[in-house]
Formats: structure tokens, sequence, C-alpha cells
């Protein structure tokens, strides 16, 4: 395991490497006007355009220019972001923590959910249980998740008034986030930290509609797959082996059958957190979440270079290090996987 651990480590910096130079050869396809525009911060720049190409070298080689946005890279320098009006490393330093406390309040009981009713519907197989969540993975999978936002939005905030529409807190306490000491970046940490459990409640209600925009849509392929893996395991040679050894059903099912079960949701869980941490796009724009999703949105639509390239970098990252972690899991779960 420990070597496994190595050898996945080094291939890292490897992995990153390459994955960089074909972030930065595809905006070769782009013009070095067009290159340009993130450098622009005025009017007066942007009568110098020729002048910036030349200052910054677009006009020179790819491995001349790959080199110098290498060397400005490792120096935390991710270039300046026209959708935040802030350099692109500040941008990602704020919004990430953001988007990692929606990621906390979402994965989690999507994850722990869906593993409860796909073990559900499964040993209750064609019956009432079974067949209303079969529906709801079917309506999980059909329904966009800007659809089911939306519905959220509509019951919830507009009709009922039960939760918060949009944005991070209200607007009275907005005025009360600059007193705050920040420890985590969490929002709702740092503000129980500091004692202010109004701003932490107002923040978690603010999370509610988002995450259960989210719940819906991405646990029905969870439940979905760990309903089909126990269907399988509970017909294998070891689950009908151990009950003939006189196991309780409860360890049959729960020790023999589900842990073999998780080895798939474990990829799943994966891919689940590479795409909560990059930026639920679309959740973080219906309900104005200020994340990277949001911003990376902005971002595209504005065709802010830099910004996009900072993004696909912190992305690049984030699937490296979680597929690293789904490998050693794998060796944690099932110990007949092995790494030597």
């Amino acid at each position: 395991m420990l070597n496994f651990i190595v050898r996945r480590l080094i291939q890292i910096p490897v992995v990153m490497l390459v994955l960089s130079l074909m972030i930065v050869g595809i905006t070769q396809l782009l013009t070095p006007e067009q290159r340009a525009a993130p450098y622009i911060r005025s009017e007066q720049q942007a009568a110098r355009l020729e002048q910036i190409i030349e200052q910054r070298g677009l006009r020179d080689p790819f491995p001349v220019q790959y080199g110098r946005w290498l060397s400005a890279t490792l120096k935390g320098d991710l270039g300046y972001s026209k959708a935040s009006s802030q350099d692109v490393i500040t941008t990602i330093q704020e919004r990430l923590p953001r988007t990692l406390e929606l990621t906390f309040v979402t994965a989690i009981p999507i994850l722990l959910l869906s593993i409860w009713l796909g073990t559900l519907s499964a040993l209750h197989k064609d019956k009432l249980i079974d067949q209303i969540l079969r529906v709801f993975v079917v309506l999980g999978y059909s329904l966009p998740s800007f659809v089911v936002g939306i519905l959220l939005l509509a019951v919830f905030y507009a009709y009922l008034g039960w939760l918060p529409g949009a944005g991070q807190v209200s607007v009275l306490n907005t005025f009360a986030l600059g007193e705050l000491q920040r420890y985590t970046g969490l929002l709702t940490v740092d503000a129980a930290l500091n004692g202010r459990w109004d701003i932490a409640w107002d923040a978690l209600q603010h999370l509610i509609l988002p995450a259960m925009t989210l719940l819906i849509v991405l646990s029905a392929s969870i439940i979905k797959v760990m309903r089909n893996n126990m269907l399988e395991a509970l017909t294998s040679d070891y689950v009908r082996t151990a009950r003939a050894k006189g196991l309780s059903s409860r360890v049959v099912n729960n020790k023999h059958a589900r842990r073999n079960a998780l080895l798939s949701i474990v990829t799943l869980g994966g891919f689940l957190i590479i795409g909560l941490l990059s930026g639920s796009l679309i959740t973080e724009t219906i309900f104005a979440y200020p994340g990277v999703g949001q911003w990376v949105v902005q971002a595209a639509v504005g065709v802010d270079l830099a910004a996009v390239l900072g993004f696909a970098m912190l992305t690049a990252v984030i699937v490296v290090v979680v597929s690293t972690i789904v490998d050693i899991l794998y060796g944690v779960i099932d110990p007949r996987v092995r790494f030597d």
C-alpha cells in the first residue's frame, strides 16, 4: 500500500504537467487579440492592444508562451479575471471555501442516503418501497438540475416562504460579514466560532435549497447502481454460503453483501466529489450562490480566458487528488485489490 501511495504521489506532477500542456495548448486556437483580452482592464489599455500583445509575447512560439505561463503559475500568478475584477488566485481563494461548504453539506447526505435507499430497494425488490424508489430514480435521471432548482424555488421560497431563495446570506447579514474573524473560510463554521449563531443559521438555510437540488439530481445514479450491486451480491455464492452457515440476515446483508456492493460506489462517490468541488455550475448560478461555479459561468460568458484557465487547472488538481484517494479506498474496502 505504501509503495502504491508513493508511486501515485510521484505521478501527480507528471499528470499535472501533461494536463497543463493540453489546457494551454487549446488556448492557441484563439487569436492573439482574443488572448490579450484578460490583460485589458480599462479603455486606455484597450487602445494599446497591439502593445499589450507584444509585451505579453502572445505572438511568440507556443513553447515560449507555455514556459512563461508555467513560470507565472508556479509563482501563484494565474492572471486577472474580468468576471470578478480581481486576480484569479484571489478569486479562487475567496470562492472555493464557499463551494467546499456546499460540497460538505451535499456530498455526505447524498452518499449516506443513496447507499441506504439502494440497499433498501434491493432488499424489498418489486415491493411498494422498491417501486417508489425506482420512480424517484427515473425522475432524478430525467429532470435537469435547473428544472429541479426552479421548482424548489417556486415551492419553498415563492409559495410557502419557508426558505431563502438566493445568495449566501440575507441582505441584512451581508453587512456583518466583514466583522467576522475568519478561521476556516466556511461561513457557517466561522460565524459559529465568532458567536454569531444568527449568521450561521442564516447561511445554513441558504444552503438547503441548493443542496436539495443536487441531492435529487445526483443521488439517482448512486441509488440505481447500489440497488443493482446489492441484487447481484444477494444472489452470489458467498452470500448463499453465509446463509447456509446460519448467519442472521442482518449480518449477511450488511457484512457480506453490502460491503462488496460498495466497491463501485467508491468510484461514483469520487466523481460526485469532483463535480461538487469543481463547482456545480448550473445550481450555483440558479441560486446566485457565490461559489466557483457561478464565477466560471460568468467568466465563460464574458470570454474571461484567465479565469477559465485557472478553473481548468483547479479542476485538474481536484481530479488527480480525488482519483488517488479513490484508488486507495479500493484497497481498504476490498482486500482482494493488490497494488504491487
